[in-house]
């Protein structure tokens, strides 16, 4: 039979379905923060009465939706 911790061979059996999990997280956290720190620096602009492109505006908006629900669709499905 096989000598392998069952506990260790459990966690080998996630990562080999879904591997690099723990770099993702971290990735759409990154980009996720770093988006939304974009739009309020955005937003800061307008408010304070400088002219900002309407497409940038709309990019740093998609980002801040499209990260967030990446993280989302990332997380365990058992918990």
């Amino acid at each position: 039979m096989s000598k392998i911790d069952p506990e260790l061979k459990k966690k080998l059996l996630r990562e080999s379905q879904a591997p690099f999990k723990g770099l993702r997280k971290i990735l759409w956290i990154a980009f996720s923060g770093s988006a939304f720190l974009g739009l309020v620096i955005m937003i800061s602009k307008i408010s304070s009465g400088s002219e900002v492109q309407q497409n940038n505006l709309l990019i740093q908006i998609g980002a801040c939706i499209v990260f967030p629900t990446l993280l989302f669709l990332d997380r365990n499905k058992s918990l």
